[in-house]
Parts: C-alpha cells; sequence; structure tokens
C-alpha cells in the first residue's frame, strides 16, 4: 500500500479527552502494525508491531499479547487527554497519537505503521484522519 497524496502535507493537531484512551486503544488493537514509542527515566523504548488487546483488571488497562511482543500495565487514569499529531518527522509525514498527563507531559505514542517503501499505511491513515477532523470540530 501506498501513501494518500492528494494535497501537500499541512501538520495539524487535534485533543480527544482521557476518558476515550480505552475505546482508541481496543480500536488500535485492529489496526495492524503500528510503533509504540515509551518515555522512561531518559530513554526511549521502541516497539514495531501490532498494539495488543487489552482488559481492564485491578486500576490498569492490560496489554495481553499472548505472551508474545509488547505487554504492560496502563494506567488509563492519568491520560489527561490524547493528541492526535500530524507533523513532518525527517521531511516525511508521520501521524500520531500522544498519550499526555495533566501536566501535558508525553506517557507514550502511537504512530501509524509504514510498508516496506516507509509510506503510511492508508487502511490507518484514513481512519485516523477521520478521528483527528471529529476532534478539530
Amino acid at each position: 500500500m501506498t501513501e494518500i497524496t492528494t494535497a501537500p502535507f499541512t501538520p495539524a493537531t487535534a485533543r480527544m479527552p482521557g476518558a476515550n484512551a480505552k475505546e482508541l486503544l481496543q480500536s488500535l488493537s485492529e489496526w495492524g502494525k503500528l510503533t509504540t514509542i515509551i518515555f522512561a527515566g531518559g530513554s526511549v523504548f521502541e516497539f514495531k508491531g501490532p498494539f495488543p488487546k487489552g482488559s481492564e483488571a485491578h486500576g490498569y488497562y492490560n496489554l495481553d499479547s499472548g505472551g508474545e511482543g509488547f505487554e504492560g500495565h496502563l494506567n488509563l487514569e492519568r491520560v489527561a487527554h490524547i493528541v492526535l499529531e500530524s507533523k513532518l518527522r525527517r521531511g516525511r509525514p508521520a501521524y500520531c497519537f500522544v498519550f499526555a498527563d495533566d501536566a501535558d507531559s508525553t506517557l507514550f505514542k502511537i504512530f501509524l505503521g509504514r510498508d516496506a517503501q516507509g509510506d503510511i499505511f492508508a487502511h490507518q491513515l484514513q481512519p485516523f484522519q477521520a478521528l483527528q477532523a471529529a476532534q478539530s470540530e
């Protein structure tokens, strides 16, 4: 699949409430290959692959990849808002969900995936842009 290009790239941002985090994460588990970036203690961890399904228990949204791949426990109460960000990174369009706390600090980011040629997957770009447009209204 190739990136859909019908007009010059225009950077954009939109915000959705943190209360939407669970619903969004459940949806993202169906999008296919994504890139998840986590910031911790001055380090940056990156995972490329499908975002795992999750369920709530013991105050966390628990990611379960079946023992293979990315897993973890997310405290969704700390997510104050989610920024839907479109901007150029290294000269190419990039699209991500930025999960932030009430101090506007980034908790983690989920970027749309790219194919072998480095193009954004069209099947991810279309729903991302629809969400971004809906949150901008």
